[in-house]
């Protein structure tokens, strides 16, 4: 089972200073020196956190593992893909309000515009894969629609306690086995943490996990007693 890190929360920190620091392109460098499988980034529309010049350089230098590209179905966001060339791209929904992403696709309301995507997509050769719910019916229509690939969300799962996870958990299994079944590609994520992964990554036939703001909560806080010691250094030998 793949480990798709996504680096967006690197940049996160960085555009709330507007500064250069920390770089999602050293992230990932980090990321995939410790075993990562693929380098994850969302191009948003409004640029919150990754922008154009990241996925530009990750693309550049990212070459040994999947660069996968999360992006709205937009106009815009295809002629990106296009150019960038990404190893997949993964269609997700996007609302100027949110946090972070808050559910699958819609793809009874947005089916002809992400069809549109995904046809210009793969017609060069990237697979696509769909955010969806984790519902039979939106794995259904997502192989009508002609996706390789779903991405199952697992947020619902993730943000449950007790009898309720356990429920989301069957949900996500089901969801899993029926694109199993139906010849798609199956990934899962969102949410997933240092806790709550191990029974995810117990579902044979998922292919991928897609994994970012626990790995980099996680990185803060194992990385900090290192950075301030190699500091502390600097300022010892600066003063003496």
């Amino acid at each position: 089972m793949l480990l798709g890190v996504n680096v967006d929360h690197v940049a996160t920190v960085r555009e709330a200073r507007r500064d250069i620091e920390p770089d999602p392109l050293k992230a990932a460098e980090l990321a995939i020196n410790g075993g990562a499988d693929g380098i994850t980034v969302h191009l948003r529309e409004d640029r919150r956190h990754i922008q154009d010049r990241d996925l530009i350089g990750i693309r550049k230098r990212v070459k040994t593992v999947e660069l996968n590209l999360e992006m709205a179905a937009t106009d815009e966001m295809v002629g990106i893909a296009l150019k960038v060339r990404p190893d997949m791209v993964t269609l997700v929904p996007e609302k100027r309000a949110e946090l972070t992403t808050e559910g699958g696709l819609d793809l009874k309301k947005s089916g002809k515009k992400i069809k549109k995507a995904i046809d210009a997509i793969q017609g060069k050769g990237m697979p696509v894969s769909l955010f969806i719910n984790p519902s039979i019916t939106d794995v259904e229509i997502s192989k009508k629609l002609g996706a390789k690939m779903v991405e199952i969300h697992t947020g619902l799962y993730s943000n449950a306690k007790g009898k309720r996870q356990i429920e989301e958990l069957k949900r996500v299994k089901k969801a899993v086995k029926r694109a199993h079944e139906i010849g798609l590609l199956v990934n899962a994520g969102h949410g997933l943490n240092y806790t709550n992964v191990k029974k995810i990554a117990a579902i044979k036939a998922i292919r991928g996990l897609y994994i970012g703001h626990s790995i980099v909560a996680r990185t803060v806080y194992d990385g900090m007693e290192n950075a301030v010691r190699e500091m502390k250094k600097l300022i010892e030998e600066g003063a003496k």
